[in-house]
């Protein structure tokens, strides 16, 4: 909602935007850093500013939030809690509360409600290892954003060793969601009595419905400290594991580590609720921030959903959130990578009881190789990212996260050198691309320092690992083409965006020197597209940028030698560039409603050649991330449905289950297709047909439901490299995937 009269100009030199919320003790609102990076501030009331008691609680907010940055939640990027006008800043996430997606759509089950699960167990976890109790886990406070749920709001959390603060004369909390001891002592809470919410949280994301439900917050609360819960429309799989739970005593009940680990023994597809709980709409604020200590709140309309992830492009600068809660398990650290079967008996392509299938491939691996591990830390340990690959000869090269570029030997994963990033990285941006003897990543600058937030091209020596040539990047590629791809290697050029987002810059990839510079066309941004050998750029009106809604884009075809643009190509959109096929530039037509996106509706080849656009609608719109390999275009669905379309009828070839959550790819190499999420979990389909072949266990903690994720895996003869969550890359033999155990 826009700003009101009276509301400041800015907060703390953050210029304001936006009201996303108010409540009884604040207003949240929508702000921007100096480099474009949205912001959510919380400014407090005035009448509490002077309230000693409501001071140290904030400040206890704030000290809390900050211990747990970078782990599922939204960080702190700035506070003054000593301010006449309290307020702090931190990270701004995007997407539906909990409470939103079950009043609007109902009960969550299958794959979906397993994931959930998972990433809130995950979250848990590493804010009790950061030793803190957070204290008021409920709907309204779980973001379902693209990336994973975050969990927000630390309004009357606590460090596990300080003494807990209570309203004079008042139980904070929220009963449904709170433990007995919440209720009876609370200066007696513990990390356990947030499992005890948990509990509560699951059996009302698979039910719409809590286990002590009653008809007023007294009865609610006398049902939570005497009472056995009710669980009868759980699915049963998961009841086994929720019930321990809600035991009435802390010593009973499981820690979050023990309770990932029979989490993650659970089946893929959890079913659904026993009996259909219905949905109900919940006294609590449904604000993207919620606002804690309200009793009571006037109810607010929620953010949408993010466009930046997983629909059409939004604002001017706008990339995906910065990665500082990365990592939202799918499934958590496995042993060994395990061949696991997944066709039936008899199912074409399946392997039944008559053996396994494997990649076919005859190209011989890397000398001395064995299957191998690793973990590559980058410039901040405390803000694990993914990392991306490219595969020249016997060495790897990989970036993203806090890592620049990394070199390692395919053979047995040996770091030759590594070039680390000090800042805050960006999601979705990883390694630019590499030449014969030049590595080409990004480096994000540490919020504070000069140019705080911005983001660097680094070149680096291929075999030395030295830095040869950095320069300022432009942001604005997510805007135009909702990929975040601020810079291309093309040849043995690195084309990037100006600083000022005005014109292409092109430079040899070892020297630096600028080959050519292009400018913008008139009231135009731009981004860089490589597409089969070739440099596009696709440009879109800065107008329709600067509003978030991009409907006529333009594709250029850039002359690689000189810069020149050739005649460009109007695209109707909103359209999404995903990959080339024969030259052409292959687009999906999103169907979109207000910022949301619903699914693809069509594919559009341009030719600028002949300077014409070639449009198949699709049976029906599909939802995921979208990719080309082998001349066909993918969809690949958050719980792993992969979809092939012809690129010239829009016509479904097949379609598979995957059993990979939030997966990405294909890669294509040798009649096979690879796709991997980012839990490391690895599933080979052969191009032809989509007959399933294997697929591995997960080897790291990952991110569920990423939207639009680049290929995970890169394919070096029969060796698969494969990357996963907090920088880990492990690599095995295509031909002898690992057995079962």
């Amino acid at each position: 909602m826009s700003l009101r009269g009276g509301d400041p100009e800015e907060i703390g030199g953050y210029p304001l935007e936006a009201r996303l919320g108010s409540g009884g003790m604040g207003t949240v609102f929508l702000a921007r850093t100096a480099s474009g990076r949205p912001v959510a501030i919380k400014l407090i009331h005035q009448q509490f500013a002077g309230d000693e008691e409501f001071r140290i609680r904030f400040r206890q907010e704030v000290a809390a939030a900050r211990r747990v940055s970078g782990a599922f939640t939204a960080a702190v990027i700035d506070a003054d809690p000593e301010a006449a006008h309290p307020w702090m800043a931190t990270t701004y996430i995007e997407g539906h509360t909990l409470a939103q997606r079950i009043a609007e759509q109902g009960p969550i089950g299958g794959a979906e409600l397993r994931t959930l699960a998972i990433g809130l167990t995950e979250a848990l976890r590493d804010i009790h290892r950061a030793r803190v109790v957070h204290r008021d886990l409920k709907p309204s406070n779980v973001v379902l954003s693209p990336e994973g749920p975050r969990v927000i709001d630390f309004g009357i959390s606590r460090a596990a060793d300080q003494q807990t603060l209570t309203m004079t004369g008042r139980v904070i909390g929220t009963p449904p969601f709170m433990s007995p001891e919440q209720l009876q002592a609370p200066r007696g809470v513990g990390p356990r009595s947030d499992v005890f919410s948990l509990g509560t949280l699951l059996v009302y994301a698979a039910t719409g419905q809590g286990p002590f439900d009653a008809d007023s917050p007294y009865m609610t609360a006398y049902q939570v400290v005497h009472e056995p819960p009710s669980l009868g429309s759980v699915p049963a799989v998961l009841r086994k594991v929720v019930e321990p739970c809600l035991a009435k005593d802390p010593k009973d009940r499981p820690s979050a580590d023990e309770l990932l680990v029979r989490l993650r023994d659970l089946p893929t597809d959890l079913g659904t609720a026993a009996v259909e709980g219905a949905a109900r709409p919940t006294c609590e604020t449904d604000t993207q921030h919620h606002l804690a200590g309200e009793d009571t709140s006037t109810p607010i309309a929620s953010p949408a959903k993010s466009a930046s992830a997983t629909g059409p492009r939004s604002g001017k600068r706008r990339r995906l959130r910065p990665v500082l809660a990365a990592a939202v398990a799918v499934a958590a650290i496995g042993g060994g990578v395990a061949l696991m079967r997944t066709d039936a008996p008899g199912e074409p392509g399946g392997t039944g009881d008559k053996g396994r299938n494997v990649a076919a491939t005859g190209d011989p691996l890397p000398r001395g190789f064995e299957p191998w591990r690793k973990q590559v830390r980058g410039g901040r340990a405390d803000i694990p990212d993914e990392l991306r690959c490219e595969a020249r000869g016997d060495a790897l090269f990989c970036g993203g996260g806090g890592v620049v570029a990394t070199r390692l030997r395919i053979a047995d994963g040996t770091r030759v050198w590594t070039r680390k990033s000090p800042g805050v990285p960006v999601q979705g941006m990883h390694l630019v691309g590499v030449t014969d003897d030049t590595v080409l990543g990004y480096r994000f600058a540490a919020e504070g320092a000069p140019g705080g937030g911005a983001t660097d091209v680094v070149a680096v020596d291929a075999d030395k690992g030295k830095e040869l040539w950095s320069v300022r990047s432009g942001s604005q590629s997510t805007a135009v083409t909702g990929r975040t791809q601020d810079a291309v290697v093309s040849g043995s050029l690195v084309v990037t965006v100006d600083a000022s987002n005005s014109r292409f810059e092109a430079r040899q990839a070892h020297s630096g020197h600028v080959a050519w510079t292009t400018p913008f066309p008139a009231a135009a941004e731009c981004a860089p597209l490589p597409a089969g050998g070739r440099l596009y750029a696709m440009c879109a009106p800065r107008v329709e940028v600067e509003a978030g809604a991009v409907r006529h884009s333009v594709v250029y075809e850039i002359g690689r030698g000189s810069g020149r643009l050739g005649k460009g190509v109007p695209v109707p959109g909103p359209v999404q560039p995903v990959g080339s096929v024969d030259g052409d530039v292959v687009l999906l037509r999103q169907r979109v409603k207000g910022p949301e996106l619903l699914g693809y509706e069509g594919v559009a080849r341009v030719d600028t050649d002949a300077r014409k656009v070639s449009y198949a609608p699709l049976p029906t719109p599909y939802e995921g991330t979208p990719a080309v390999a082998g001349g066909t275009v993918y969809i690949t669905g958050r719980t792993g449905l992969v979809r092939a379309l012809d690129p010239a009828t829009g016509k479904r070839k097949w379609s598979r289950q995957t059993g990979l959550e939030g997966a990405s790819g294909p890669v294509a190499a040798d009649g096979t297709l690879y796709f991997s999420s980012a839990s490391g979990r690895v599933a080979a389909l052969r191009e032809r047909g989509g007959a399933k072949l294997w697929h591995t266990d997960p080897r790291a903690d990952g991110v569920s439901g990423e939207m639009n994720a680049s290929p995970r895996v890169t394919v070096a003869g029969r060796a698969a490299i494969v990357t996963g969550a907090e920088n880990t890359v492990f690599a095995f033999d295509t031909a002898k995937p690992p057995e079962s155990e």
